[in-house]
């Protein structure tokens, strides 16, 4: 009873409150006016409100400048492989290590017994028969660390790339153009990790028909050193396009000279470090140690000693050491005319700042290539050359991304 009793009360009162609203709004046409404007006024208010909480959409600006520092880092990493690696050549390292294992050679021998097992292997190969068959365990452990570090630092430019690809691909910082960039710089990555063990596996191998102190196929480490500075040369680019913005130069006559100027140029800075390769693997430098004659000749009797002709090219110390003095003159001189070419123009600062230093390296790389000449290539002298050249490149492509043709 006392239930039913509360369900007629609120059934009575709703019908009341009712008939009284009706009654109201019959009576204030006003206050329906009223009621509709402010819901209209708050529809519109809601509507002009920003959309602060709205995320911005990816790729943009700051994901491209996080995109660009990353891929600098990596061409930084790259960088030290190939001076690193230049320095295991010199100090006649790069052989020590007779096996290639992607993960289980991160961990250098520990025991007295590791070392001995390690340089018995060692033993066995034409290096150590050849030139080290006096060398003791210590000096062995000096030349297996020097190429365990070059490898371990192969591993970490690997990790470098790949890791950072996956992150950034699964947050969609990559356009569709971008997914096709970083993914050929990995699989180059990759690619250089093996033609580093295929250019030592030459080094390793018995050539009863050979006299010759072991040493890497110089095809496979001008290779090995050319794959290297594509990869460098292809990750500094894009992120320095990433970064850099673009100058809005008017597009004439000269300034098209200019940059075709700068192309040419920058494919014969490659060109003349790649022949460096040559240099290093032939010992290319322990010949004729004068300037700016060979000898007492401005052509060496020996020029062409070898049959075919072609062959002198690629396998003649001296023909290699010549190709690479004719290479670096020819650079310095289109770098000079480059330089030159460009004062006559109205260029942006920091254009003409890449210019300049270009030009100042250029000359600090030949002075350097001419001492390591003079003084049968101390090691410390020619690794510095060595990384000369790679600067110099990296200046060669500051300049390029600073003349880049803006898109329509």
């Amino acid at each position: 009873m006392f239930l039913s009793a509360i369900r007629t009360s609120i059934f009575c009162g709703c019908r009341s409150a009712s008939k009284r609203y009706r009654q109201t709004n019959q009576q204030s046409p006003q206050l329906q006016q009223w009621v509709v404007k402010r819901g209209q006024s708050t529809i519109t208010a809601d509507a002009k409100m920003p959309p602060t909480l709205a995320a911005p959409p990816v790729p943009n600006a700051a994901t491209n400048r996080i995109v660009g520092r990353w891929l600098l880092g990596c061409s930084g990493l790259v960088v030290g492989a190939v001076v690193l690696g230049g320095v295991t050549r010199l100090t006649e390292s790069g052989l020590s290590m007779v096996d290639w294992h992607l993960v289980r050679e991160m961990k250098p021998p520990q025991s007295q017994a590791e070392w001995e097992a390690e340089f018995s292997k060692y033993q066995q190969f034409p290096e150590f028969k050849i030139m080290n068959h006096d060398m003791t365990l210590s000096e062995f452990k000096f030349i297996f660390y020097m190429e365990w570090g070059h490898r371990m630092w192969g591993r970490l430019v690997g990790l470098a790339y790949i890791l950072p690809t996956v992150y950034f691909w699964r947050k969609g910082y990559f356009n569709r153009s971008m997914k096709g960039k970083v993914l050929g710089l990995c699989g180059f990555v990759f690619f250089q990790g093996l033609l580093g063990w295929y250019m030592v596996k030459s080094g390793l191998e018995e050539k009863p028909e050979s006299h010759d102190i072991p040493r890497v196929s110089q095809y496979r480490l001008s290779a090995h050193l050319g794959s290297a500075l594509l990869l460098y040369c292809a990750s500094l680019w894009t992120g320095l396009t990433m970064l850099l913005p673009e100058h809005k130069i008017a597009e004439t006559r000269h300034l098209m000279q200019l940059r075709r100027f700068a192309k040419g140029t920058g494919g014969l800075v490659f060109l003349t470090a790649l022949s460096g390769a040559f240099v290093a693997g032939l010992d290319a430098g322990l010949v004729y140690n004068s300037f700016p004659k060979m000898g007492d000749r401005w052509i060496p009797d020996d020029l062409w000693a070898f049959s075919p002709t072609l062959k002198n090219l690629f396998e003649n110390p001296t023909t290699v050491q010549f190709d690479h003095r004719i290479l670096a003159i020819s650079s310095l001189t289109a770098i000079t005319g480059l330089y030159l070419f460009s004062r006559r123009m109205v260029l942006p600062r920091r254009a003409k700042v890449a210019i300049s230093l270009l030009a100042a390296m250029a000359y600090g790389q030949v002075a350097l290539g001419i001492s390591t000449l003079l003084l049968y290539v101390p090691t410390p002298l020619a690794a510095t050359h060595q990384s000369g050249s790679v600067a110099l490149l990296s200046l060669a492509i500051w300049v390029l991304a600073e003349l880049r043709k803006m898109p329509k």
